[in-house]
This record gives C-alpha cells, sequence and structure tokens, in this order.
C-alpha cells in the first residue's frame, strides 16, 4: 500500500522561496505585501534577498507568506479546517481546485481589513475579560486590592 501523500496539486509544490517572492512582488510590489501582511521586511528597506533570508528564518512569517500566495495570489479556495491546521507547503489541494488569476488587491482594502481585524480582536478580548470577571463571580473571589510587600516580616 502506497502511504505517500501527492502533493503535485500544491502550487508550492517545487517552487522555491525566492522564486514566489518574486512572482508576487513583481504583481503586488512591497507596498501590498506589508499592507496585507504587517510583516517589516517589506516595509524597511525591502529586497528580495533580504526577505528571503528573513522568511528562511521565521517559521510563521514563510507560513503567512505562503498562504498568501495560495489564497490571495493563486485564487485558491480557502483550506478546510484539517488542511488549515497545516503549513502551507503541506497541504493536500483537492485535484477538482485549480489556481486562478491573482486577486486585484489594493491599500484600501488593506486598511478595512486591518480595521476588521482590530475589531474582532478587541471583541475577543472584551469576551476573555467577561469570561475572567464571571468566573470570579462564581467562586466568591474578589480581587485582591491589597500590596503584599514581600520584604516584610
Amino acid at each position: 500500500m502506497n502511504n505517500e501523500i501527492n502533493y503535485s496539486n500544491n502550487p508550492l509544490h517545487g517552487l522555491g522561496l525566492k522564486n514566489l517572492l518574486v512572482e508576487i512582488v513583481d504583481h503586488y510590489g512591497f507596498e501590498i505585501l506589508f499592507a496585507y501582511l504587517n510583516i517589516n521586511c517589506f516595509k524597511t528597506n525591502p529586497s528580495i534577498d533580504s526577505s528571503v533570508k528573513f522568511l528562511k528564518k521565521t517559521d510563521w512569517a514563510r507560513e503567512k507568506v505562503e498562504a498568501f500566495y495560495l489564497y490571495e495570489y493563486k485564487n485558491l479556495p480557502r483550506a478546510s479546517y484539517d488542511q488549515f491546521s497545516l503549513p502551507p507547503r503541506e497541504r493536500v489541494i483537492p485535484e477538482d481546485q485549480a489556481p486562478g488569476e491573482p486577486k486585484e488587491l489594493s491599500l484600501e482594502d488593506a486598511e478595512r481589513l486591518r480595521e476588521k481585524r482590530a475589531t474582532k480582536s478587541a471583541e475577543r478580548l472584551r469576551e476573555k475579560r467577561a469570561n475572567r470577571s464571571s468566573e470570579r463571580e462564581q467562586w466568591g473571589k474578589k480581587p485582591s486590592k491589597k500590596k503584599i510587600d514581600p520584604w516584610a516580616r
């Protein structure tokens, strides 16, 4: 029985990081990449070589760029829940999905997306704080206002 997974339908299969960056920078430019991905190597003295050097050392940033390549540049449908937990290079793209034309992206759209993310983040933080206070009430604990001096005898 053959247990090997066929990654050949994944557009990242056999594509080097430098070639990937050249493709998306030629199409979108560093300004759009920074606006959408918020990775400083695309803002501060951007170049292909310095970006490749940074992305090779930083897994989270490389995965973010590879996901951008798959779902914005190659315009593939979003990954399933099971596949989403895998790094982009290890995802299996179903045979019926083929890369499409790159999405048209703008700085205005990036700003709207950033605002939407900030709103969601603030909402999650409020929910987390509300859950904490309800847990305190449930257990009858009150936050301590008294400061304890560790050096006092």
